[in-house]
């Protein structure tokens, strides 16, 4: 066999050992016969927000039993027909089942991606925010650009995007976005995108072509579903409507239908400008609702997130990823030292090894501190 053909096998062997350990692959199918024998019971679903919870529940650990018998099952038979094939000097078959194990290879690492995604809110939908730093004409058009590479990152993924408010800047780009993202995972994945994003290029409004430095902000929280409880009293927000400013076409309201919502405890501001007055309060108050909830979850993580729990201004040393187009071609994540010279697949949404290499460090981190905790 390959040296190739083994390093493919042993890689998805790793795969399958990963996921075992975070499935708890002893006690899975057991747990799901448990879980069935409790959607038998008729007294579940006089409790139906329990009874959703156990059925979402139930369906995700079934869909990973599932995925990892199919990945085992697969490994084995394409090993062994690797083998078979070679005996008997079968080059085609040879080459048909190492292309299976090479397929077989890319859902692997990615079952093994998403068995990270076990946090608390990680398979909610999520809001994500952008917003220009200071800079002016160059940062507004940074926060553009940010703003089309994760609505290309989220269409790749088959994610749904709603446009929920956008200013637009004096003479390019945003000043803001603020988007609904819907999708299995979609906060789970992107939360690791919050923070300072820094540009340095040749700029396109200078005329003397001459290289600047934007930061521009992106923030993300969780879309708080029915089983997460987050009560706003009346008197804690101050609610505004105003006409929108966007960037002009179908975004603009010609009447005084979008919604600010200010939460006086904490400062936040919430908007929304792209339905109907009642549908733009819906929209800000869950947005509220998600941003007191992520500050919740940043506080009960506060020791592992530190880094991700500060907003701080858009500007220096609170960067979180670089991106340099002049003098040469590099994006760089300052957490993990991921970096890549691909800056076009970057800006058109080639975002997964950056999350993914963000995601494996907090785990890291929370297995250090949940060790350290029993000690």
């Amino acid at each position: 066999m390959r040296a190739e053909t083994q390093s493919t096998i042993e890689n998805i062997r790793k795969s399958l050992q990963l996921l075992g350990q975070r499935m708890d692959w002893q006690t899975a199918p057991h747990r799901l016969e448990e879980m069935n024998a409790m959607i038998e019971d008729g007294d579940l679903w006089s409790d139906p927000a329990r009874a959703q919870k156990l059925m979402r529940e139930r369906q995700a650990l079934s869909e990973a039993i599932e995925t990892y018998r199919r990945i085992e099952g697969d490994l084995t038979a394409n090993a062994e027909m690797v083998e078979l094939a070679e005996e008997e000097g079968d080059a085609d078959l040879v080459s048909e089942a190492e292309a299976n194990l090479k397929s077989l290879a890319q859902l692997a690492a990615q079952k093994e991606l998403e068995a990270l995604l076990n946090g608390e809110a990680d398979g909610n939908d999520t809001f994500l925010e952008i917003n220009a730093g200071a800079g002016g004409t160059e940062s507004c058009d940074w926060a553009s650009m940010l703003a089309r590479m994760y609505v290309r990152w989220a269409e790749k993924k088959g994610y749904d995007v709603e446009l929920l408010s956008e200013t637009g800047g004096d003479e390019a780009g945003i000043r803001s976005a603020a988007y609904k993202i819907t999708g299995h995972n979609a906060y789970g994945w992107l939360k690791s995108e919050s923070g300072v994003h820094r540009l340095v290029r040749i700029s396109p409004y200078d005329s003397a072509a001459r290289r600047h430095t934007s930061f521009s902000s992106v923030w993300v929280y969780p879309v708080v579903d029915e089983n997460i409880e987050i009560t706003v009293p009346d008197n804690e927000i101050r609610i505004d409507t105003y006409r929108s400013s966007g960037a002009g076409g179908q975004h603009v309201n010609t009447t005084d239908s979008a919604v600010r919502i200010t939460h006086i405890p904490t400062g936040i501001v919430v908007t929304s400008s792209e339905k109907s007055q009642h549908q733009n309060r819906a929209n800000a108050m869950a947005a509220l609702k998600s941003r007191l909830y992520q500050m919740e979850l940043d506080r009960r993580n506060a020791e592992i997130n530190a880094q991700h729990a500060a907003k701080g201004e858009a500007g220096w040393g609170n960067q979180i990823r670089s991106y340099v187009l002049h003098p040469y071609q590099m994006v760089k994540d300052l957490r993990t030292s991921v970096e890549t010279s691909d800056t076009q697949g970057v800006l058109d949404g080639d975002l997964d090894a950056f999350m993914a290499a963000t995601l494996a460090l907090d785990v890291a981190g929370k297995s250090r501190a949940e060790a350290q905790a029993e000690d």
